[in-house]
C-alpha cells in the first residue's frame, strides 16, 4: 500500500482503483482489460484486492450482467472524479514544464562567444524550447536541478552525469593586425619584446594551461632567440572575456582558443602571430540520466553537433 505523507491516511495501490474505475464504467472486466492492457484475470485480482481492502464486494458477479453494488456505486464517481483530476493536474503539469526554458550552463566565455551568436538557429529549429543561458565559470550542479544541461570545459570526460564530447580547441598566440602598423609583423618570438603580453586567469592546480610561460617554453624547441618571461611587458585580466577585447583593440598579444575567436579570425579582425601552438581542452555536453526533459535536452545536444 502507498502513503501519501505523515500522519495521511493509507489508500490502496493506485493499479487496483485504476482496474475498479475501468470495470466499473464499462461494467465488463473483459472491457477494462482490454482498455488498461492487460488480462481478465488481472482485472479480477485487481478487484478482489480492492474488495479485501474495502472488507466489501464491490460487484455483483451473480446473475449477469455485472452491475456495482451499494458500496461499489458510491465509491465509482469518487474514484473516476480523482483519477481525472489526477490526471488533468499532470497535464497542465507537464504542459507547463515543457514550456520552461531549457536551462544550460556553460563558461561565461563560452556562452558569449560560441553559444549566443548560434542560438536564432536553434530558435528557429526549436521555437517551442526556449533557452535560458546560465554563463558561469563556477560548476553548476546538475544532479542538484540547478540546471538542466551543462557544457563543461575539460581535458577528460566529467563525471557528474553522462557526457559526450562534441568540440575540441587549439591555442595561439593572436593579435590584431592593426598591432603591425606601430610596432611591426612579429617574425619571431624575440620581436615579442615590442609588444605586451596579454594574459588571462587560469587555476594554477593546472600545470597544463595554455599560458604565455608555457608557450615560450614550447617555443625554444623551435627558435634559439626566445626572451625570457620576466623581461616582457604584461596585461592581465581576471576574465578571459575581458583579454580577448583587449586584444581585439589592439593592445597586445594574448594566447587564446581558436574556437573562441574563430569569428575574428575568420574576418581577419584578429591574426595569428606564430605558427607554434598549444593543446587545448575538450567541451562535453552532460546530462543527468532520466531527466524528465530528456528528449529536449537529447534535440540540443544533436543541434550542438550540428552547428560546429
Amino acid at each position: 500500500m502507498i502513503h501519501l505523507g505523515y500522519g495521511m491516511k493509507k489508500l490502496p495501490p493506485l493499479i487496483e482503483l485504476r482496474a475498479f474505475e475501468a470495470a466499473a464504467r464499462h461494467l465488463s472486466f473483459k472491457e477494462a482489460a482490454t482498455e488498461l492492457g492487460v488480462t481478465p484475470t488481472a482485472i479480477s485480482h485487481q478487484i478482489r484486492m480492492l474488495e479485501q481492502y474495502c472488507g466489501i464486494a464491490l460487484f455483483r458477479r451473480r446473475p449477469r450482467p455485472l452491475s456495482l453494488t451499494q458500496s461499489g456505486a458510491r465509491l465509482f464517481p469518487v474514484v473516476r472524479d480523482g483519477l481525472d483530476a489526477f490526471a488533468s493536474t499532470l497535464a497542465a503539469i507537464r504542459r507547463h514544464g515543457d514550456r520552461q526554458p531549457l536551462r544550460v550552463t556553460t563558461t561565461n566565455a563560452f556562452a558569449s562567444r560560441w553559444l549566443v551568436p548560434r542560438l536564432p538557429r536553434w530558435r528557429k529549429l526549436r521555437p517551442d524550447a526556449p533557452l535560458d543561458v546560465i554563463g558561469t565559470d563556477s560548476v553548476i550542479d546538475l544532479r542538484a536541478d540547478d540546471a538542466d544541461v551543462a557544457i563543461r570545459y575539460a581535458r577528460a570526460s566529467p563525471q557528474d552525469g553522462i557526457s559526450k564530447r562534441f568540440l575540441g580547441d587549439t591555442f595561439w598566440p593572436i593579435c590584431s593586425p592593426h598591432l603591425f602598423a606601430s610596432a611591426g609583423q612579429p617574425k619571431k618570438p624575440d620581436d615579442l619584446r615590442r609588444h605586451v603580453l596579454v594574459h588571462c586567469y587560469w587555476s594554477p592546480s593546472d600545470l597544463e594551461a595554455p599560458t604565455w610561460q608555457r608557450w615560450l617554453a614550447v617555443a625554444r624547441n623551435k627558435w634559439s632567440d626566445v626572451p625570457d618571461f620576466k623581461d616582457m611587458e604584461h596585461l592581465s585580466f581576471r576574465e578571459e572575456l575581458h583579454a580577448i577585447e583587449a586584444v581585439i583593440a589592439g593592445q597586445g598579444v594574448g594566447i587564446f582558443s581558436n574556437v573562441l575567436v574563430a569569428q575574428e579570425l575568420a574576418a581577419g579582425t584578429l591574426v595569428k602571430a606564430f605558427d607554434v601552438s598549444l593543446p587545448g581542452y575538450f567541451f562535453y555536453v552532460v546530462r543527468t540520466p532520466r531527466h524528465p526533459r530528456e528528449k529536449t535536452i537529447l534535440a540540443f545536444e544533436k543541434w550542438l553537433q550540428s552547428v560546429i
